[in-house]
């Protein structure tokens, strides 16, 4: 976020689409070695592709931003989020293969006419898709703070002398004081997982899609699809890692806040990493348009 903020991305962004090409470069021979026979060429390629995942993630990216963006404003354990992290960067994978058996082999697409497809149909849809997520973030959120506001409107009279007649007030008022520790902390429903996931597979990686296509005309389409799939692992990499460090970011800035200082907060952080995903989103989508 600090870097978007900051315009380093653009210096970022340069380099590795730099570095990107050079990979691509390698690639390219190592489909060609696997078509000549030459041993190892496979364990060769998909280190390739491993690699050229990692470097596609390491660079500005939608998926960063959605699941970094996620893991700062929802209280998600660290391996719920990992663990959506590798389903998309697979997911991802997977729509890629789709896009290229669906358009060149079955309707015979030629490459540039799959990467059209990609970059001014899908990688639009998937942005848009990454919007939707920020604001629901955002409007969950307000719907969060205007439930506090309700229940418990501002009367600091009532709430003292209620604490001086229980000072275990969670277990014995009788009412609530907002949501329980297990409330806040429970694990991601299925519809955020399906709508992150779908926000990040929904613009397949163009490498991805460089190497399908090579591999599909040179007749040896297994090869491609496994190295897909091993780029997609590269890319988990990255993302779990942002994972990881959202949550750190998190924890370590509400570790010394009360259980009920931090369900009072929690909210106000949904929506300020809903505004944030959706402005990057929005950004990214002018850049593909």
């Amino acid at each position: 976020m600090a870097l978007w903020l900051s315009g380093g991305l653009l210096t970022l962004d340069r380099w590795v689409i730099e570095a990107q090409r050079a990979i691509q470069n390698e690639l390219a021979a190592g489909v060609r070695a696997i078509k000549q026979g030459r041993p190892g060429a496979l364990s060769a390629l998909l280190a390739v592709c491993f690699s050229y995942g990692v470097l596609h993630a390491a660079g500005p990216n939608h998926g960063k931003v959605l699941i970094g963006g996620y893991g700062m404003g929802r209280r998600v354990a660290f391996w719920s989020l990992a663990s959506i992290s590798l389903a998309a960067s697979l997911a991802q994978s997977l729509v890629a293969v789709a896009l290229v058996y669906a358009g060149v082999a079955v309707l015979g697409w030629t490459r540039d006419a799959a990467q059209n497809v990609a970059q001014d149909v899908m990688a639009p849809i998937g942005t848009l898709a990454i919007v939707a997520v920020g604001l629901w973030l955002a409007a969950r959120g307000l719907r969060k703070i205007w439930r506090q506001a309700v229940r418990h409107p501002p009367r600091a009279h009532d709430h003292d002398h209620a604490h001086q007649d229980h000072p275990h007030h969670d277990a014995d008022c009788g009412h609530s004081h907002g949501p329980s520790l297990a409330e806040v902390e429970r694990a991601t429903s299925w519809k955020d997982r399906a709508a992150l996931i779908i926000g990040v597979a929904l613009r397949p990686c163009s490498g991805a899609l460089f190497l399908l296509i090579l591999t599909w005309q040179l007749g040896i389409a297994l090869a491609g699809i496994a190295g897909a799939f091993a780029m997609g692992l590269g890319t988990s990499v990255i993302t779990v890692a942002v994972a990881g460090m959202a949550v750190w970011a998190r924890e370590g800035a509400l570790a010394n806040l009360s259980f009920h200082r931090v369900a009072q907060i929690l909210p106000w952080v949904e929506v300020l990493a809903g505004c944030l995903i959706t402005l990057i989103a929005l950004t990214l989508l002018t850049q593909v348009l």
